[in-house]
């Protein structure tokens, strides 16, 4: 399947370490400016179906605000208990003031 990017948001609506959620293509997705860079996750934990964009953002980590698991927003990998299973990550373009992400690939 090709990849296929199309706008989450602009550039300007991002606010450091706050997450942004959006939908793409019936696609949840948390968007993160952090640390100069921008990431994209799947906005549901893997532990439980709980909306990671309300979570804090601390370290290039996204924290589920209801049992605490911390994501790698880089790997979508867990680093804490309860979750033990990673989230989807997909890739990012940034074309002038546009976030543009892939969702028809996972990372």
């Amino acid at each position: 399947m090709p990849t296929t990017f199309v706008r989450a948001c602009g550039l300007g609506e991002l606010e450091e370490d706050t997450p942004k959620r959006v939908e793409l293509d019936g696609t949840p997705v948390s968007v993160v400016l952090t640390g100069g860079e921008v990431f994209a996750i799947n906005d549901i934990c893997s532990h439980a179906n709980v909306s990671l964009s309300e979570g804090e953002v601390e370290d290039c980590m996204i924290e589920c605000w209801l049992h605490g698991s911390s994501f790698d927003l880089r790997t979508g990998k867990p680093s804490s208990l309860p979750a033990t299973r990673p989230v989807p990550v997909y890739p990012v373009q940034i074309q002038g003031d546009d976030v543009l992400v892939s969702v028809t690939q996972e990372s």
